[in-house]
């Protein structure tokens, strides 16, 4: 009999110990659902955007308009062009008044396909929003 009340002990702390386990991953998971990956890449495209939207400052600060990539880059407020990273393709949309960069999801992979990711967008007030 006492070999029976400590199994009946042993799985009802084990069922104890699954459901926290099993509520704590569920807390722990990222915001809107996203894969821990989806989240770095997300972080790493706003991070691009606002280098872009600080050299666009930059070029504002010495030409008094806003610049496309390919003057961001000749001006060398750029080291290199971003066109994108991890399925995000970049555009610049620039004007003397302001500019909006914007990063859209354009998956190449199946793998990337099957993933929801929201449009990230930098403009002339610098502040990197998602869009989704």
């Amino acid at each position: 009999m006492k070999l029976i009340g400590g199994l009946v002990s042993l799985l009802v702390a084990m069922a104890l110990g699954l459901g926290v386990y099993y509520i704590f991953l569920k807390q722990a998971s990222p915001a809107g659902g996203g894969t821990p990956t989806q989240v770095i890449s997300t972080t790493r495209v706003e991070i691009d955007l606002s280098t872009i939207g600080n050299a666009e400052r930059s070029y504002f600060a010495q030409n008094s308009a806003y610049a496309t990539m390919d003057q961001l880059v000749s001006g060398g407020e750029l080291p290199i062009a971003i066109s994108g990273r991890d399925g995000y393709t970049y555009s610049i949309d620039a004007s003397t008044s302001g500019f909006t960069v914007t990063a859209k999801w354009a998956p190449q992979t199946a793998e990337q396909q099957a993933l929801h990711a929201p449009t990230v967008i930098v403009d002339q007030t610098y502040q990197v929003r998602q869009i989704p």
